[in-house]
């Protein structure tokens, strides 16, 4: 096939009106792209020197990438070598080139210094002097090239850190063996690199312009790649996404002097306050990970600096809280104060000078948090994963320091059953979204909630049996009442159903060895009042039932059977006492 007719052929797929003639080119050029013939490699150099159109360098682009990825390989390593360097140079003398050909060329790059890691002779690898290579993009002040640079190295981390899902074993253990040498010999250095731009771009924040787009972009680019690096599989684990909220990063032993250096964490932080929302929350990215890092990279006096100056910053973040009113900022810092609790320890938490202050903070903002009804759950699950670890560690806490958790967790939990309870008025009358239809998240919640109601349990008893009052008291008058409407209705069905979950996660987060007659009274008595309601529940399903309600149902006798009837806890003495509580009021 002819240039001139590749070139048309590219026109005619991206530009063309037609559609039949949009699928034959598209055809065409797949076939040209799958084929096996000796100048595939040189049309595609021919088409990139013409550059017709992006188009065309586009088509040229990514069919070297599908010659690389061919097994077995059908370039040499002098090919590949020249491919490099044309890339670099082809980068360097067109800096303005569309972004999606120059994502095109960065990852074409990237591609073939990762196959060609070990390939050459030792001390003298053909494809490791990425550092120096790249180096050359970001000297001057041309802002094209700085970005290019950016990219290049940005695209290169992320190409070693990644496993192709379709490799063989044999393939895997390879890409293992390149992510470590990549780790070991650059990659420090290209996160120093980073850290040295934006720490730049930061002391000249006043002449930037972030609506000036290149500016922007290169701020952006700036930061993923400080991201990428802090997010590297160090130790080729793969850390499930599932598990967000207890990952830690294995930051080798080598980097602790970046992260003795407080300028580090001030240098993020910094960012954070005085870049645009829609580059803060990159910030804010990296200080989660630097949050996460191994406790056993610092000695135990350079680990309580370091989390003294990560209390201090949040403490800073929420003293000017306007930032988080951006959804991925807010989003960004609740995973922030899930990794600040998951990483570091109530007791040493309680150490830090700014403890009692932060901590006040937190729970403010946890409050209003919860008072703003589509307060987006994924992220609300990392703020009760923060009040959850912090309450489950009271027992092991040994520092005299007060924690002020009976203080700030009862304000929580009151906030968050009172929102839920709240929130049913306005899905009624709106017709919003009913988080009850999202079972598995609301489950997930209810089991954080467990925990937390636990700390100052007469509070949560008190609340929840209040209101669980007011409700079937009102729900019983509508039934009664010939006039009632059907709005109405739905609002207290609601609100018992919530009610009814609540109860159950209060029972449920219900600990054996901590136990106590008091706190068993009272899962007696708000017992009994779920068993009187499905009474009455039961007694309407003729003239048609409420099925949330009889889901809640189901939830709170498992999480009973699970606390008061399974095998483990038959043997003991309060099994009798429940059972006057609960049944005695209905016999």
């Amino acid at each position: 096939m002819s240039i001139p007719r590749l070139e048309m052929l590219c026109k005619q797929m991206y530009e063309s009106r037609d559609a039949t003639l949009c699928v034959e080119a598209e055809k065409a050029l797949v076939s040209f792209q799958n084929s096996n013939t000796p100048n595939t490699l040189s049309k595609c150099q021919l088409l990139l020197e013409r550059a017709d159109s992006h188009y065309s360098q586009l088509l040229a682009t990514t069919t070297i990438t599908k010659l690389l990825s061919r097994t077995p390989l059908t370039l040499n390593l002098d090919q590949r070598i020249q491919i490099r360097n044309y890339i670099l140079n082809y980068l360097a003398t067109r800096p303005k080139l569309p972004s999606f050909v120059v994502q095109a060329l960065v990852l074409l790059f990237a591609k073939i210094t990762k196959q060609g890691w070990f390939d050459g002779e030792k001390d003298s690898y053909a494809f490791r002097n990425v550092v120096s290579d790249i180096s050359v993009f970001l000297q001057g002040t041309n802002v094209e090239h700085c970005m290019i640079g950016v990219q290049l190295l940005s695209q290169l981390t992320t190409e070693m850190n990644t496993v192709a899902d379709v490799e063989s074993h044999r393939a895997v253990l390879k890409h293992r063996k390149v992510a470590s040498s990549f780790r070991d010999t650059q990659l420090f250095e290209i996160f120093r690199m980073s850290c040295q731009m934006l720490r730049g771009a930061n002391n000249n924040r006043k002449n930037l312009n972030f609506t000036d787009e290149t500016q922007h972009g290169f701020m952006s680019r700036c930061l993923q790649l400080a991201q990428n690096c802090l997010t590297y599989d160090f130790i080729g684990t793969t850390c499930d996404e599932s598990a967000d909220d207890i990952c830690t990063v294995q930051i080798p032993t080598g980097w602790r002097p970046a992260f003795l250096e407080q300028s580090t964490l001030t240098l993020f932080f910094d960012l954070y306050h005085s870049l645009p929302p829609s580059l803060s929350s990159l910030a804010l990215s990296c200080l989660v990970q630097l949050a996460s890092v191994r406790r056993s990279l610092f000695s135990t006096t350079e680990r309580a600096k370091f989390l003294s100056h990560l209390v201090n910053g949040v403490k800073d973040i929420l003293l000017n809280p306007q930032g988080l009113a951006d959804s991925n900022n807010y989003h960004e810092f609740c995973r922030l104060l899930a990794r600040l609790k998951s990483n570091y320890q109530l007791g040493e938490l309680v150490m830090v000078d700014s403890y009692q202050e932060t901590v006040g903070l937190i729970a403010k903002f946890t409050v209003e948090s919860l008072q703003v009804y589509q307060c987006a759950p994924n992220s609300f699950h990392y703020l009760l994963s923060f009040w959850q670890r912090m309450v489950a560690s009271v027992p092991y806490v040994k520092a005299a320091e007060p924690h002020l958790l009976e203080t700030y967790t009862p304000e929580v939990t009151k906030a968050y059953i009172s929102s839920r309870i709240e929130s049913v008025t306005l899905i009624v009358r709106d017709g919003l979204d009913d988080p009850l239809d999202d079972f598995t998240n609301v489950q997930q919640q209810l089991e954080q909630l467990s925990v937390i109601g636990r700390c100052h349990y007469q509070k949560t008893c008190s609340l929840i049996a209040q209101l669980f009052d007011q409700s079937a008291t009102n729900y019983q008058e509508i039934i009664a009442s010939a006039s009632a409407s059907i709005y109405d209705l739905k609002i207290q069905e609601g609100r018992l159903t919530w009610l009814v979950y609540l109860i159950g996660a209060a029972i449920g987060g219900r600990v054996t060895f901590n136990s106590n007659d008091d706190g068993d009274a009272m899962d007696g008595e708000m017992a009994c009042k779920v068993l009187q309601l499905m009474t009455f529940s039961d007694a309407r399903l003729p003239q048609g039932g409420y099925e949330k309600l009889e889901h809640s149902f189901l939830f709170f006798f498992e999480q009973f059977r699970k606390i008061y009837i399974g095998d483990q806890v038959r043997k003991i003495n309060y099994m009798d006492h429940l059972k006057f509580h609960c049944f005695g009021h209905i016999i």
